[in-house]
């Protein structure tokens, strides 16, 4: 806690020029507290559709592991499909449309362990830690990060991150590149490393990464290097491993198990 995760958050909305509503997770909040309720008018005689903070572009799921597994599971059918049911109407939500989540440690108290099927629908999990010296000591010493914040302008308009987003989309694969992916997948599932093994939207996941990592890094085309600098965020909240002496190093493990093409 405190290492500027909701700052981030609020940065990232900033600078790309999108909508952001922060959802705070307790263990009493209802999954209409996320998506909407409708509520009876009298004067029109019909139900009327309040939509909850999720109607956004970018969303921060707070403290998520603080609010019961029935309250997390109103942002699966968001974060796969871009879109929400209630009272049998479907919904779309904004787009472009992102989830940033935080969660406590799983030994505090008042915790509930995120499912593996929300677990899955994350792209990345990233661990902030703690700043440098020299980044720490210009926190200390620089202007209120609230304040800063508030003067933040948009680089980018949600039009041009679509864009974008469909600019990476267009990076090239080759077979042999498709062959590594896939080796790394079954390693997963046939190693015996692994409680359960990575699921084909891991390795879609994985995929879409790695051609991100590509284009800012100035290529047209994907190579190996690309896979293995995002593996770890993409795959590690989705892998249990079962063998404690393989806790530490499995990453290493399985880049040097798995040939490079």
């Amino acid at each position: 806690p405190g290492v500027g995760k909701t700052t981030l958050a609020h940065t990232l909305a900033a600078t790309l020029g999108l909508t952001f509503q922060r959802i705070q997770f307790t263990s009493d909040m209802l999954p209409a507290d996320i998506i909407g309720v409708s509520i009876f008018n009298r004067d029109k005689a019909e139900f009327t559709f309040h939509p909850g903070p999720i109607f956004t572009q970018l969303i921060l799921a707070d403290e998520v592991n603080r609010a019961s597994p029935r309250t997390q599971s109103a942002l699966l059918e968001a974060m796969e499909e871009q879109q929400v049911t209630i009272d049998n109407q479907t919904l779309d939500l904004s787009t472009p449309f992102f989830v940033i989540a935080t969660q406590n440690p799983s030994h505090q108290l008042g915790t509930f362990e995120l499912p593996e099927s929300q677990l899955d629908r994350f792209l990345m999990r990233i661990e902030i830690g703690y700043p440098d010296a020299e980044a720490e000591r210009a926190l200390l010493s620089g202007e209120n990060r609230r304040d800063l914040v508030k003067k933040l302008q948009a680089v980018i308009t949600p039009q041009q991150l679509l864009d974008l987003q469909h600019q990476v989309s267009t990076i090239t694969v080759s077979s042999a590149l498709l062959d590594y992916l896939q080796s790394i997948l079954r390693y997963t599932r046939e190693s015996g490393h692994f409680q359960h093994g990575l699921s084909p939207r891991a390795g879609l996941g994985l995929l879409s990464a790695a051609k991100a990592w590509a284009s800012i890094d100035g290529r047209g085309h994907v190579v190996p290097e690309d896979v293995q600098a995002v593996l770890a965020n993409v795959v590690s909240h989705r892998l249990v491993v079962k063998d404690e002496a393989h806790r530490h190093n499995w990453l290493e493990t399985m880049i040097q198990a798995i040939p490079v093409p």
